[in-house]
């Protein structure tokens, strides 16, 4: 079956059989291979992706349900890896491993998307779902927290510089 959807800003058309997991779409027949495949049943995180803005792990979501939808991967975050959530992962040193540091990074996007200064109460709820074996949680926290300051500062200010400074 040909199913056509948008990702990362581009339309792509798959002919593929309609059950197929999301996840093996992107890998498999697009090499988006940011994407990981961890458990397979929904339970830890590391294939997170975005469906409309919506974090869905898409290890279990038929490549069907995202037909005429926009799928956002971590590869798609970001054109250059400049995303502030991927630049404070890579100052506080989150990753151990690395393996699920996709899917965490697209929970965290989803979480300051809609919750721009977060808690540490807020970012634990919503990071809840995702694991990371390694355990580096008080990492991911302390990085959210600094992407959220830096996606907060008025353009122009990203650098430090007061609003009008050359």
């Amino acid at each position: 079956m040909a199913i056509t959807f948008q990702v990362n800003g581009v339309e792509r058309t798959l002919d593929i059989d309609d059950d197929t997991p999301l996840l093996w779409a992107l890998r498999d027949e697009l090499e988006l291979t940011g994407t990981k495949f961890g458990c397979g049943m929904n339970r830890c995180g590391s294939c997170t992706v975005h469906v409309d803005g919506t974090a869905r792990r898409s290890c279990v979501l038929p490549i069907s349900r995202v037909a005429d939808k926009s799928v956002t991967t971590i590869e798609g975050l970001s054109t250059d890896g400049d995303h502030p959530l991927q630049i404070a992962w890579q100052e506080i040193s989150v990753p151990q491993c690395g393996y699920c540091q996709a899917g965490q990074i697209m929970k965290a996007a989803e979480l300051l998307s809609s919750t721009p200064e977060p808690t540490d109460d807020d970012i634990d709820t919503a990071m809840r779902p995702n694991i990371c074996r390694c355990g580096t949680y008080q990492r991911v926290r302390k990085a959210i927290h600094v992407a959220a300051a830096e996606m907060s500062k008025a353009p122009g200010q990203a650098d430090g510089t007061a609003a009008g400074e050359v």
